[in-house]
C-alpha cells in the first residue's frame, strides 16, 4: 500500500525537476546571452580593442598575462601604420634616449664581449674608470661581488649593470694580464659624454673634414666647436660626412644647416593631417655662409641627414657626393606612458625646400619588404652604376637656380661615386661576414698592447704594422676558426684586407678620428670631394638652356627657377623643436 502511494508522486517529482531545470537553464542562458550582447554592444559603441581584451581576460580557456599580451601587441599595431612608428618598452627607453641625449651616467669605458666575457677596449679620458686605474685590455669578471661571466653576459645585461645613477657606486673584479690575482675597484658613476662628431680635422692645408654620426642634443654645439677649430687652421672649404648617419633629432639638423645659409632661405617644412604646414627658415646668423661645402651621403644616410643634405642641395649651397640616401621623410613625435614606455608616432612628413618628400614608397604592414629595400638596390646594381637608378619623372622638382631634383625615394647625389668592389673576393666577404677580421684585430691588439702603445698616431702605428705580416697572421687565425685558406683569393683582396685589418687595430689602440684619418686617405668619395674643392666647383652652376640657333651659332641662357619660394612666418631655426626625424 505504502509503495503504491509513493509511486503516485513519482510523475509529479519528475515534472517539478524538469521545470526547475528549464527555468535554471533559461536563467543562465539569458544571463550569458546578455553578457554576449553587452560585449557586442561594446564592440560597436566603445573601443573594440578594449572589448577584445576584456573578453580574453574573462573567458579565455587558460590564464593570460594581460600586461605581456598588450606589450606584444603594441609593436604589431604600430607596425600597421608605417615603418617608423614604433613602440619602446620601458626597459629600453633609457638606452634609446641616452644615445641622443649627449650623455649618460656610467663608468666610462668602451667594451666588447668576447668568449662570454667583457673586454675593455678603450677607457674614456677623464672618466670615472680612468680615475681609479682601469686600463684598456682589462676584463670584467665580477660586478658587485658577483661573478659575471658566461651566457649571462650580453650587451643588454652588461649595460644594465654598469650604467646607473650619477654618484652611485659599482664594484668591479678585473682580470689583468700579468697579474696573478683579481684586481678590485670601486667606481663612482659619473656623466659620460656621447659624442655626435667622430672626427674634425684638416684633410690638407686648405680643406677640413667633419664626420657626424648622429643628430643628438649636443650635435649642434659640437659642430660649432669643430667649425671654430677648423677656421683657426685657415680652413677654406669643408666636407661634411653623413654616410651611415641614420638621423636623430630634427632640430640640430636645422641649426646646422643654418650655419651655411643666408637669411630667409627655407631649410625644411613639415606637414601632416593634424599638423598644419610649418616652415623652418634660416635666420642669417650662420658663421660659414660663404664657405664651400661638400656633403657625403650613402644608402645609410637617413632622416635628419636627408634634411641637411636636401636643404644644401635645394638651395644650391653646396655639392652632394656619394650614393642615394635611405629615403626617410616621416617625422615622429615621442609620447611617453606612465609605466615608463613610449611610442614614436608619425605625425607629419617633412619636405625639402623645393617641395620634395623624399620618403621612399612603403606598403602598410609590410615592413620586411621595406627593410629589404637596401638589398634590392644592391641586387639591381644601384651601388655600382648610376644608370641603374630609375628616377620618377612624375616627382621632378627644381632647385633655387633651376637644377632638376627628384622626390619619391631619398636624396640623389649631384656626383655619384660607386661602392668600391675592385679586388673584392668571396674569401674576403666570408671573413667580414663571419666577423673574423674584428675578432682577430681585437685579439692581436690585446696580445700586443705593450708594443702598440709606443705609437700615438695613425701614421707611426701604420708603419709598424706594415712590418708585422698582419695578413698572414690573420689567415692562420681565420683557418683556426673554420675559414679555409685561399691564397689566390686572399692576395687578390689584399688592399681590402690591409685597410680593414690596419684600420681596426688603429681604432682599438687610438681613437675614431685616427681611424678615419687612415681610411680617408684611400676613400674614393672623400678624394672626389677634395677634387671638387680644389677645382672650386663646390657651388652648383645653373643649367644651360638652348634658346635659338642663328647662323650656326648656338646661344644659351641659364635656366631660371620658376618656382616662387614661400616666405616663412614661423619660428626660427633655433626654436624649440620636439620632433624626432
Amino acid at each position: 500500500m505504502e509503495s503504491n502511494q509513493r509511486n503516485k508522486y513519482i510523475p509529479l517529482i519528475i515534472a517539478v525537476s524538469v521545470l526547475v531545470g528549464i527555468l535554471t537553464g533559461t536563467f543562465y542562458s539569458k544571463r550569458f546571452s546578455n553578457e554576449r550582447k553587452e560585449y557586442s554592444a561594446n564592440f560597436t559603441t566603445s573601443n573594440k580593442l578594449n572589448g577584445l581584451l576584456r573578453i580574453i581576460n574573462d573567458q579565455y580557456v587558460d590564464t593570460v598575462n594581460m600586461t605581456q599580451l598588450i606589450e606584444d601587441a603594441m609593436p604589431q599595431i604600430l607596425g600597421e601604420l608605417d615603418p617608423h612608428s614604433s613602440y619602446i618598452p620601458a626597459k629600453d627607453l633609457q638606452a634609446v634616449n641616452d644615445d641622443l641625449a649627449g650623455s649618460f651616467s656610467g663608468i666610462g669605458v668602451q667594451f666588447t664581449i668576447q668568449q662570454d666575457t667583457i673586454h675593455i677596449s678603450n677607457v674614456i679620458p677623464g672618466g670615472p674608470s680612468e680615475k681609479v686605474g682601469i686600463m684598456a685590455g682589462d676584463r670584467i669578471v665580477e660586478i658587485d661581488d658577483s661573478a659575471f661571466v658566461g651566457k649571462i653576459v650580453t650587451n643588454y645585461e652588461s649595460m644594465k649593470r654598469l650604467k646607473g645613477p650619477k654618484g652611485s657606486e659599482v664594484k668591479l673584479g678585473i682580470f689583468r694580464q700579468g697579474e696573478k690575482e683579481l684586481l678590485h675597484f670601486t667606481i663612482v658613476r659619473g656623466d659620460i659624454p656621447v659624442k655626435s662628431i667622430d672626427a674634425a680635422y684638416m684633410l690638407n692645408d686648405k680643406f677640413g673634414y667633419i664626420k657626424v654620426n648622429k643628430f643628438g642634443e649636443t650635435t649642434y654645439p659640437e659642430m660649432l666647436i669643430s667649425l671654430a677649430q677648423l677656421h683657426q687652421q685657415n680652413c677654406q672649404g669643408i666636407v661634411i660626412d653623413l654616410r651611415g648617419n641614420t638621423g636623430g633629432y630634427m632640430g640640430p639638423a636645422i641649426q646646422m644647416v643654418n650655419e651655411f645659409l643666408p637669411k630667409g632661405r627655407l631649410i625644411v617644412y613639415t606637414q601632416g593631417r593634424m599638423a598644419p604646414r610649418e616652415n623652418y627658415p634660416s635666420n642669417g646668423t650662420g658663421s660659414s655662409q660663404e664657405m664651400p661645402i661638400i656633403v657625403l651621403l650613402d644608402e645609410g644616410s637617413a632622416s635628419a641627414s636627408e634634411i641637411f643634405a636636401g636643404a644644401i642641395q635645394d638651395n644650391d649651397r653646396g655639392t652632394i657626393i656619394g650614393r642615394r640616401s635611405f629615403g626617410k621623410g616621416l617625422v615622429q613625435q615621442p609620447i611617453e606612458f606612465n609605466d615608463g614606455s613610449a611610442i614614436r608616432l608619425t605625425i607629419a612628413r617633412y619636405y625639402t625646400p623645393s617641395g620634395r618628400c623624399i620618403q621612399k614608397p612603403y606598403n602598410k604592414g609590410r615592413d620586411e619588404e621595406y627593410e629589404l629595400d637596401i638589398l634590392t638596390r644592391y641586387e639591381h646594381g644601384e651601388f655600382f652604376s648610376q644608370d641603374s637608378i630609375k628616377q620618377d619623372e612624375s616627382h621632378i622638382y627644381y632647385t633655387s637656380i633651376g637644377r632638376p631634383v627628384y622626390g619619391g625615394g631619398g636624396i640623389m647625389p649631384d656626383i655619384f661615386v660607386p661602392q668600391d668592389t675592385i679586388g673584392m673576393t668571396s674569401y674576403f666577404r666570408m671573413a667580414i661576414n663571419r666577423g673574423l677580421t674584428v675578432q682577430f684585430c681585437f685579439q692581436y691588439t690585446d696580445q700586443n698592447r705593450a708594443k702598440l702603445q709606443k705609437y700615438d698616431n695613425a701614421d707611426d702605428l701604420l708603419k709598424y704594422l706594415k712590418t708585422q705580416n698582419i695578413l698572414e697572421k690573420f689567415a692562420r687565425f681565420a683557418e683556426s676558426k673554420g675559414l679555409k685558406r685561399r691564397n689566390i683569393l686572399m692576395y687578390k683582396a689584399k688592399e681590402h684586407f690591409d685597410r680593414n685589418l690596419y684600420g681596426n687595430i688603429i681604432y682599438n689602440m687610438l681613437n675614431m678620428e685616427e681611424y678615419l684619418k687612415y681610411l680617408n686617405q684611400s676613400d674614393k668619395t672623400v678624394l672626389k670631394a677634395l677634387e671638387i674643392l680644389e677645382k672650386e666647383e663646390a657651388f652648383p652652376k645653373a643649367p644651360e638652356q638652348k634658346l635659338e640657333q642663328n647662323e650656326g651659332t648656338e646661344k644659351t641662357i641659364a635656366q631660371a627657377n620658376q618656382r616662387s619660394q614661400e616666405k616663412s612666418a614661423t619660428r626660427q631655426a633655433d626654436g624649440d623643436i620636439c620632433c624626432i626625424a
